[in-house]
C-alpha cells in the first residue's frame, strides 16, 4: 500500500466535515431555484478558498511543510484546471438553453457524482502505481502529450464542436430513456401516466457528469505528479471541486477574457509531467531527480497567474462574441 499521513479518523472527519457542509450549503441557502448574483458567487468563492486554505494551514501543523506544499501545489492545479471545465459547463448549458435558475441544481448533482468518481479514480490510479511502476511513465507521457496539444493544437468548431460531442450523450439518453421534451422545473425525474421519464435537465447532468469524467483524465494524473499521498490527493481534488460551483457562476460572464489560460495550462501538464517521469528516471541510462515540491509550486504559480494577468494586460484583438 502507498503511504498516507491520513489515518482513519482524518479521513473519517474530512468525509463528514464535506457532508456537513454540502447539507449546509443546500438545505440552508440553496433550497429553492434562484439565479445566483455575482456578489453571491464572489462571496462563496472566496468563503470555499478561505476554508480550503484552513485546511492546508492544519495539513501544516500536523504533518509538516512537504505535505503542506504538495496539498497547495495539488489544490492549485486542479483549482486551475477547473476553469477549462466551467468553459464546457458554459458550452453546454447555452447549447442546452438551460434557464439560469436551474443551473445551481444542475452543478450540485454534478458535484456530488464528481467527488465519488474522482474518488473511485484517484484509488484504481494510486493501486495502478503501486501494482506497476511503469505505469508513472503512462502518466508522465500523457501529461506531456496534453500539455502540448493544448500549446499546438487549435481547437476548432466553438459550440458546434462542443454540442457534436455532447450531442453523443443526448441521443444515448433518448435511446435508453424516456426523455421529457422539455424541462419540467428543477426536477430530474417526473411520472407521466404512470411512466417514469426523465427530463432534459437530467441528461444536461449526464452531459456535466460526462465532461467532468473527461476531465478527470487530464486533472487526477497531474495531481499524482505532485504526490501520490492518498489522503493528500484526495483532499486537494475534492476542495477544489467544492468551489467549482461558485466559480462558475463568477466567472460565467468573463471567462472568454482569460484567453492565455490555456497555454498556461497546458505548460504547467507538460511540466508535471516531465517531473513525474525525472523523478521515476530510467535505469540504467538516467538517474531518479526529483525536483522539489517548493520549486515546483514557484513553477505552477508562476505559470497560471502569469498567463492571467497577461490575458488581462492584452486582451484578444478580437473578443470573442458570446455564443447563444
Amino acid at each position: 500500500m502507498l503511504d498516507s499521513v491520513g489515518s482513519p479518523l482524518t479521513w473519517v472527519a474530512f468525509l463528514v466535515g464535506i457532508l456537513v457542509l454540502l447539507a449546509i450549503d443546500l438545505g440552508l441557502f440553496n433550497r429553492k431555484p434562484r439565479r445566483i448574483s455575482m456578489r453571491e458567487a464572489l462571496m462563496w468563492s472566496c468563503i470555499w478558498v478561505l476554508l480550503s486554505l484552513a485546511f492546508n494551514g492544519w495539513v501544516w501543523h500536523a504533518f509538516g511543510d512537504e505535505k503542506a506544499l504538495e496539498f497547495l501545489s495539488a489544490y492549485l492545479i486542479e483549482k486551475a484546471l477547473s476553469v477549462d471545465n466551467i468553459f464546457v459547463f458554459i458550452v453546454l448549458f447555452r447549447y442546452m438553453r438551460v434557464q439560469q435558475e436551474y443551473m445551481h441544481r444542475i452543478l450540485f448533482a454534478g458535484i456530488l457524482g464528481a467527488l465519488i468518481l474522482r474518488g473511485i479514480f484517484i484509488l484504481a490510479g494510486l493501486a495502478l502505481i503501486e501494482m506497476f511502476t511503469f505505469s508513472l511513465y503512462l502518466f508522465g507521457g500523457f501529461l506531456v502529450f496534453t500539455g502540448l496539444r493544448l500549446l499546438f493544437v487549435r481547437e476548432g468548431g466553438g459550440d458546434g464542436e462542443e454540442a457534436g460531442q455532447d450531442n453523443f450523450v443526448k441521443r444515448w439518453a433518448e435511446k435508453f430513456f424516456r426523455v421529457t421534451k422539455d424541462f419540467q422545473g428543477p426536477r430530474f425525474f417526473v411520472t407521466k401516466d404512470g411512466k417514469r421519464y426523465v427530463t432534459t435537465l437530467f441528461v444536461t447532468l449526464l452531459m456535466v457528469e460526462t465532461a467532468d469524467v473527461v476531465f478527470a483524465l487530464d486533472s487526477i494524473p497531474a495531481i499524482f505528479g505532485i504526490s501520490t499521498d492518498p489522503f493528500i490527493v484526495f483532499t486537494s481534488n475534492v476542495c477544489a471541486v467544492m468551489g467549482l460551483r461558485a466559480m462558475f457562476f463568477l466567472l460565467e460572464n468573463v471567462i472568454d477574457r482569460f484567453w492565455l489560460l490555456k497555454y498556461g495550462l497546458g505548460l504547467v501538464l507538460s511540466f508535471v509531467g516531465v517531473k513525474m517521469l525525472l523523478g521515476v528516471g530510467y535505469a540504467p541510462y538516467v538517474e531518479p531527480f526529483h525536483i522539489p515540491i517548493g520549486i515546483s509550486l514557484g513553477v505552477v504559480s508562476a505559470l497560471i497567474g502569469g498567463t492571467i494577468v497577461l490575458s488581462l494586460l492584452f486582451p484578444p484583438s478580437h473578443p470573442p462574441e458570446a455564443k447563444s
